[in-house]
């Protein structure tokens, strides 16, 4: 905050120096006209008529010239002065992003972390039967993946904002790119919500799959992240002419309009990293919106009524 304040009292030294300027050089123009006036007085005894108009003119034509170029410098000033505090609000919430990105991938990273060395030394203490020892050693592979995909989501946004970001377009089979992407994330044991699959079988399209899959698992954990326990999370894809249109509904807290301008910024979150409830980077909205741009496609964010969220995104096929 101390150097938007220091910001503002320049501000407001250079407004008052300003008028102050502007007051003098008017007082200097009414100055120099009256001591001509009277010089001409005393050369000519008496000042005739079309001399007195031709010095208030002056007079006029000087106090006009500084008004105008005083306006102009002034709109100049006012046009620096919002595009400077424009520039100091993006910093701030620039930063204010950054730190809380620090906070939340130092949480994202520690509780995965802490959950796979407690499931690690439970399986060191203790004799357990099968199903529990299944049941553990998916509970830890879950955390691992997590792990992974958060790795994989800050190199792949660190490569999009380099411009190192490079597309291997090739014609894939996107119905089994989004059924292999959901059966990779099914882990026997773990605790996962429901996904409802309407997929259209056997559409095509040009493009990126390893991409399409990232932009398939951010969707869906961004789904999984703001809804009910008992909640599903719902996912279609279908052709309508040349385009493929993907649907990730859920049913969760659904997203406030003016929230919906913000949530595809890099390290946007809602709220504040330090009451936050909800996992997340801010990486993972940020890398959905690029990949479709990279494939000239579109999102949407709608509405789910009653309740919840849909994220409509819209590929040509070529």
């Amino acid at each position: 905050m101390r150097p938007l304040v220091l910001f503002y009292l320049l501000v407001i030294y250079v407004l008052l120096q300003f008028s102050w300027w502007a007051y003098l050089l008017l007082e200097l123009n009414s100055e120099v006209v009256e001591q001509k006036t009277e010089l001409y007085e005393l050369q000519k005894n008496q000042l005739p008529p079309h001399e007195a108009d031709f010095f208030s003119n002056e007079l006029n034509q000087r106090t006009t010239m500084v008004v105008g170029e005083g306006l102009v410098f002034l709109a100049i000033l006012l046009i620096g002065i919002y595009i400077t505090r424009r520039s100091f609000n993006k910093e701030f919430a620039l930063a204010r992003q950054q730190k809380n990105f620090l906070l939340s991938i130092t949480h994202e990273f520690k509780s995965p972390l802490a959950a796979v060395k407690l499931n690690l030394q439970t399986l060191q203490k203790r004799e357990l039967e099968k199903e529990q020892r299944t049941s553990i050693i998916a509970k830890a592979l879950n955390e691992t993946e997590r792990i992974h995909n958060l790795i994989e989501n800050a190199l792949l946004a660190a490569r999009i904002e380099s411009h190192s970001f490079q597309m291997h377009v090739e014609e894939f089979n996107v119905t089994d790119c989004i059924s292999s992407t959901i059966q990779s994330r099914i882990i026997p044991g773990a605790e996962l919500k429901n996904i409802e699959l309407d997929l259209e079988e056997n559409l095509y399209m040009k493009g990126d799959a390893l991409a399409i899959s990232s932009l398939i698992l951010n969707l869906l954990e961004n789904a999984e992240k703001y809804t009910h326990d008992k909640s599903s999370v719902s996912i279609s894809l279908k052709q309508v002419k040349k385009n493929l249109i993907i649907e990730v509904s859920d049913h969760g807290i659904g997203i406030s309009d003016l929230e919906k301008t913000k949530i595809f910024e890099k390290f946007y979150r809602v709220g504040n990293e330090d009451t936050r409830n909800t996992k997340g980077t801010g990486l993972g909205l940020f890398i959905v919106k690029h990949i479709v741009d990279f494939h000239h496609g579109s999102i949407e964010v709608l509405d789910n009524l009653p309740n919840g969220t849909i994220f409509k995104v819209i590929l040509p096929v070529e």
